[in-house]
């Protein structure tokens, strides 16, 4: 979706909202300013004999409160109606949402519970990063089963994987939602800040500009084909769904790829993406980048949005694509669920190989936008048409 400006009070907010992507599981791979956001409020048993609403706000609060540290851009957090947030002067605020849902993005009886919080997360950061935006705070509603196995011990372990990746970006946890649902889903905003200006914007190539991508490509999406066709799925598919998640609800049982090291690196790359904050956060400090996205939904559809923004088309170089060791060039090419970043550079700019030790590959050129396709593949066998073959819902 196309990023839109709206305002809060005299701040400008830039906001990149969509639906999280990729995994339909059931068909394929001084001067500060503060601003108040809704924030969870303490209310335990259940009807059920489980912890209730209240009392699993209260762990919540205790879980994301613990070893966190300071906050230094949440004045509030969890407790009151709402969080009251701190940005830099001279900051806009970046904005991102992002829907992840029982059976479309995960299955419990395929991810285990820190995986599906780590997962929830990194896609919200990886926007952040696409922004060349330093995360601020993020706000997490959360529906759950009221007849989930072990409910308290899957959210226990859920949260330690979100929150695990949150003390590694300095994100804390400032709000959000609790309630009952007929399937789980994790709803996750995350709020950033960048320079007022420095944003990195789809829209900013130029004809000529040289085309980048950070890390290998493919990976994600090898690994969940790996994890679909596994024994371990088979085996699954014969139990039924309430065996499925108390299996999933215990520590350390996941699928694994019969000990292939290739295998084990993809499903890594599935089930724990690592957003390239940093990276991002570079690009926007040096001024590097002309334009940035990142790569959640496949590079054929995600290059097209910048070709579609900026008014441009591109060429990418099928041999330079840096594929990840065990995918093929589909999956590098419509995959998702990568998180890296795709950005675009004036000839000329000097970029390093490795940006905060990730590789970086030229992989194309933006060209001016003709009768023609507007992303062309080149192959040893020519020039080939690249249709966007990504991820889209409803589709």
């Amino acid at each position: 979706m196309p990023n839109t400006g709206e305002s809060v009070g005299q701040k400008p907010i830039s906001a990149k909202g969509r639906q999280s992507p990729k995994l339909d599981l059931d068909a394929r791979p001084a001067g500060e300013e503060a601003y108040a956001v809704k924030t969870m409020t303490k209310g335990g048993r259940g009807a059920d004999g489980g912890t209730g609403e209240r009392e699993l706000i209260r762990r919540i609060q205790a879980h994301a409160a613990h070893g966190r540290g300071t906050m230094p851009g949440v004045v509030l957090g969890i407790g009151d109606d709402c969080a009251l947030l701190r940005v830099r002067a001279g900051e806009e605020i970046a904005v991102t949402t992002d829907l992840s849902i029982e059976g479309r993005h995960f299955r419990l009886e395929w991810h285990e519970p820190e995986a599906v919080g780590h997962r929830t997360l990194a896609r919200g950061l990886s926007d952040l990063a696409g922004m060349g935006a330093r995360p601020v705070a993020a706000f997490l509603s959360l529906g759950l089963r009221r007849e989930m196995p072990d409910r308290d011990g899957w959210v226990k372990r859920f949260y330690d994987g979100l929150l695990k990746l949150a003390a590694e970006y300095g994100t804390p946890l400032a709000g959000g939602d609790l309630a009952e649902s007929p399937v789980v889903l994790a709803d996750i905003v995350l709020v950033g800040a960048v320079p007022r200006g420095k944003a990195l914007r789809r829209s900013g190539a130029r004809a000529g500009d040289a085309i980048y991508v950070t890390g290998a490509l493919g990976g994600a999406a090898a690994g969940l084909e790996s994890l679909r066709s596994s024994q371990f799925i088979g085996r699954s598919s014969q139990k039924n769904s309430s065996e499925f998640t108390a299996r999933s609800s215990k520590p350390g049982r996941r699928p694994t790829a019969g000990g292939s090291e290739n295998g084990e690196l993809l499903l890594r790359a599935h089930f724990y993406p690592q957003p390239r904050v940093a990276q991002g956060l570079w690009l926007m400090r040096q001024g590097a980048a002309t334009a940035a996205i990142d790569l959640s939904d496949g590079l054929s559809t995600d290059l097209k949005h910048v070709c579609e923004e900026s008014g441009l088309a591109a060429e990418v170089d099928e041999a330079a694509l840096p594929v990840a060791a065990g995918a093929t060039l589909a999956q590098a090419l419509d995959g998702g669920e990568d998180y890296e970043l795709l950005f675009t550079a004036a000839e000329g700019t000097r970029i390093p190989r490795a940006i905060a030790g990730v590789r970086v590959t030229r992989i194309g050129r933006m060209v001016r936008r003709g009768r023609k396709n507007l992303v062309t593949l080149l192959t040893s066998s020519g020039p080939q048409a690249l249709e966007a073959r990504g991820w889209q819902h409803f589709k």
